[in-house]
């Protein structure tokens, strides 16, 4: 029989790293200060539209995007993520209870005294899975409204967001072991069900929740997730070793009761949702039932896109996108009061990476504060220049500011717009409007 394993140890572990780094300071909108005594001129710095430079490839390469639904308006923010006790313990807390739930199910397997009861059990507790599963999806459907209603802030969203995924993965675990079970079993084999089910539960994960995963508990530094939502959407962001790291959830694109999707057809889907990047490389699928996970790993990123039965439509998306080689942005230039500084402007929620210059020599000024300012707002620093001069943020939906300083010297970009989204070829606005949303960025 196995035995019981010690996972609760692992609650203690949070304690040592949870004293990690602490957040940037925010700076208020009046730091912008002066230039030599006078105001810097906000008008003749704005980048309000295209602008002659710009770095998308002559090939038109473009990454097409899942985001919330076109024509709707969504609730966005930014939520700056940082080591938490609190956090830590609760989401340890459920993967505990998980994980014993697990064991008493294998326990109770084991100890089947008949091969028939042996047999019955197992099914049964894939059956209890399957019922758990039905539960995940109502818990986050109903976290992702309240956020887009907002009755929850972007913190408790990527909480509760982060605990569910936890429990999905231990679920998955545990399907595992039941296989395994089964193919010990005289004259039995898991039902098809089961491998259609573990496909299923990993739409709760992705790269975002792992990486807020991962701060929490004190094993990677503070990181700036976007965060967006609408009725039955999500969409999470954040940069991440070089990479903009983005994952978004359709519900109303699931047809959870969708017939049988063979691995070709969901190719093709794919395919014709996201061309662009189909072109670079052939896809592959892996998956069973209705649901099929398309995976595209290119020379610039790794595309997954999870693709429904019935709907026929994509409606999960995990994307990790090289910075270096990333296409959709537009570049803007100025030089104000010693500095040349340049902004590479993307979409909603896309990478936005600020480069600072010395005027005269042309080197790479590092270590200087670099703020952002969304609507007119207040200020809030997206950290310091590197070695390179480049610190990197994400773009709000509106209009923002962009704020360099080195007291006494500032200077300002201001007006800046994001680019239209480069959606799905399948999630368009069909209204006749443009796919531009006016949202909120006030999140917490």
């Amino acid at each position: 029989m196995r035995a019981l394993p010690v996972v609760v140890v692992a609650v203690l572990l949070f304690v040592a790293p949870v004293a990690g780094g602490v957040s940037p300071a925010a700076t208020g909108a009046d730091d912008a200060g002066t230039v030599n005594g006078d105001y810097v001129s906000t008008t003749a710095n704005a980048i309000d539209g295209p602008t002659d430079t710009t770095s998308v490839d002559p090939e038109s390469r473009t990454f097409r995007v899942l985001s919330t639904p076109p024509g709707i308006d969504p609730t966005t923010g930014d939520h700056h993520r940082n080591a938490n006790f609190g956090t830590a313990v609760g989401l340890a807390a459920g993967e505990v209870d998980a994980a014993i739930r697990t064991e008493t199910t294998i326990q109770r397997i084991e100890s089947a005294e008949t091969n028939a009861e042996r047999q019955r059990r197992i099914l049964a507790a894939i059956n209890e899975v399957e019922q758990d599963e039905v539960s995940l999806d109502s818990r986050q459907t109903a976290a992702i409204d309240a956020h887009a209603s907002g009755d929850l802030t972007d913190r408790e969203l990527l909480d509760e967001l982060v605990r569910i995924a936890a429990v999905a993965t231990e679920f998955d675990a545990r399907l595992d072991v039941l296989d395994e079970l089964s193919e010990e079993t005289e004259g039995f084999s898991a039902p098809s069900r089961l491998d259609e089910l573990q496909v299923q539960l990993q739409v709760y994960e992705g790269p975002v929740r792992d990486r807020a995963v991962r701060t929490v508990r004190g094993d990677a530094d503070d990181t700036e997730i976007r965060v967006e939502s609408g009725p039955n959407a999500v969409v999470l962001a954040t940069i991440e070793d070089g990479e903009y790291v983005r994952e978004s959830f359709r519900r109303d694109r699931w047809d959870r009761g969708g017939g049988t999707l063979s691995s070709e057809a969901a190719i093709d889907i794919a395919s014709a949702s996201y061309p662009e990047t189909a072109a670079l490389r052939e896809p592959d699928a892996f998956g069973a039932g209705s649901v099929q996970r398309i995976t595209v790993p290119h020379e610039f990123g790794t595309l997954r896109a999870f693709v429904s039965g019935g709907s026929e439509r994509v409606f999960v998306e995990h994307q990790w996108m090289d910075l270096d080689g990333f296409p959709d942005t537009e570049t803007g230039s100025l030089t104000e009061d010693g500095f040349d500084v340049t902004v590479n402007r993307s979409y909603s929620g896309g990478p936005v990476t600020v480069t600072v210059n010395d005027a005269e020599s042309g080197d790479p000024v590092s270590g200087v504060t670099v703020t952002k300012s969304v609507g007119g707002g207040d200020s809030d620093s997206i950290g310091t220049t590197d070695e390179n001069g480049v610190v990197r943020t994400l773009s709000p939906t509106g209009a923002y500011r962009i704020t360099v300083i080195d007291e006494p010297r500032v200077a300002v970009v201001d007006g800046i717009q994001p680019l239209e989204l480069p959606r799905l070829t399948d999630d368009v606005d069909d209204s006749g409007g443009t796919d531009d949303i006016d949202g909120s960025d006030g999140g917490t």
